[in-house]
């Protein structure tokens, strides 16, 4: 490439970093100041939807519509049950969605939009409690808002000051701020989290049980006396490359295929050897009820690809394996 086009390249590139980092700085620094709006409206609103018997309803339209669905899927997935109303829907149907004790969020920039003008009477009209998450105190939604969220931005990142962007990570940014707030006025766990988000890799972090996987895997097993042929049987045909070494139900080693490889190095007369004589004693367990997310730390802190698992009474109960936690998306 000529000498020329790369400093071409290289001023361009610098520009869009530059560029990047603008907005980045700018959007932080609208974000930051978020704090300094901060009222006692806030937390009354907060409170309002805490207290609530119904759902919270958000509407907005344009970007502040899209702000708003996020919004309700954050809620949604926190414990506070939330419905996504369009501002322009609503005054052409879609109002009949608010129900009586339901709590309203409208989201507006500006505040003075048509359609929230339309539709701000109607919901007061129906003794619904209003919040207005808006940049402008001035505007129509927040005289009539019964609590008022000030999400005002100096600027948007757009260079011409027009295309909602600083304003919308605002908008955003305070509905999380709600989101967290109400999660730990109703001391939200983890377990609570799982039940919420069953599916995908999250999901499965939260409720898999070590149970769960080690009772689909085989149980490869021997006792102290076995002869190493058998345990090489045992090994490769139970296909998890281990064994646990067990008497009376309980484990008292573990032989894996290392242990194997490390035997036929050290001998090559072992016909006479047994499993106690090549096994790994006290071997790392882990209880079948505890979390699958535990074992991958467990193999990971010790750098082990098998773990043994034991019941309730102590007994063996099987082998979790790190290959079932890659499967179901743990690692």
């Amino acid at each position: 490439m000529h000498q020329t086009q790369k400093k071409i390249i290289l001023n361009i590139n610098n520009s869009i970093l530059n560029t990047a980092k603008k907005t980045i700085n700018l959007e932080s620094k609208a974000i930051s100041n978020l704090n300094d709006l901060l009222t006692d409206d806030f937390a009354d609103a907060v409170s309002l939807m805490y207290n609530s018997k119904g759902r919270v309803v958000i509407t907005g339209i344009g970007k502040s519509a899209i702000i708003a669905n996020k919004i309700v899927a954050t809620l949604n997935s926190t414990g506070t049950p939330s419905v996504f109303m369009h501002a322009a829907d609503a005054i052409h149907g879609d109002l009949g969605l608010i129900l009586e004790d339901d709590v309203v969020i409208c989201i507006s920039k500006s505040g003075n939009t048509p359609e929230i003008k339309v539709l701000v009477p109607l919901i007061k009209n129906a003794k619904n409690k209003m919040i207005a998450i808006t940049g402008n105190l001035n505007s129509f939604l927040a005289q009539q808002a019964d609590y008022i969220l000030n999400a005002f931005v100096e600027q948007e990142a757009c260079p011409n000051n027009l295309a909602p962007t600083t304003s919308t990570t605002a908008q955003l940014v305070i509905g999380d701020a709600l989101a967290v707030c109400l999660l730990e006025l109703r001391g939200f766990s983890s377990k609570d989290f799982a039940k919420y988000h069953p599916g995908g890799a999250l999901g499965k972090r939260l409720y898999l049980r070590v149970n769960d996987l080690s009772s689909v895997n085989k149980k490869p097993q021997v006792a102290l006396k076995t002869s190493v042929k058998q345990v090489i049987v045992e090994i490769s045909e139970k296909m998890l490359g281990v064994t646990a070494v067990v008497e009376n139900n309980k484990i008292v080693g573990i032989i894996t295929d290392g242990d194997l490889r490390r035997m036929l190095t050290k001998s090559d007369a072992f016909i006479h050897l047994t499993a106690k004589d090549i096994m790994s004693s006290n071997p790392k367990r882990i209880d079948e009820n505890a979390m699958a997310v535990d074992a991958m730390e467990v193999m990971e802190n010790n750098g082990i690809s098998q773990l043994l698992v034991e019941d309730n009474n102590g007994d063996y109960a099987g082998i979790v394996h790190l290959h079932d936690l890659i499967k179901e998306g743990i690692i």
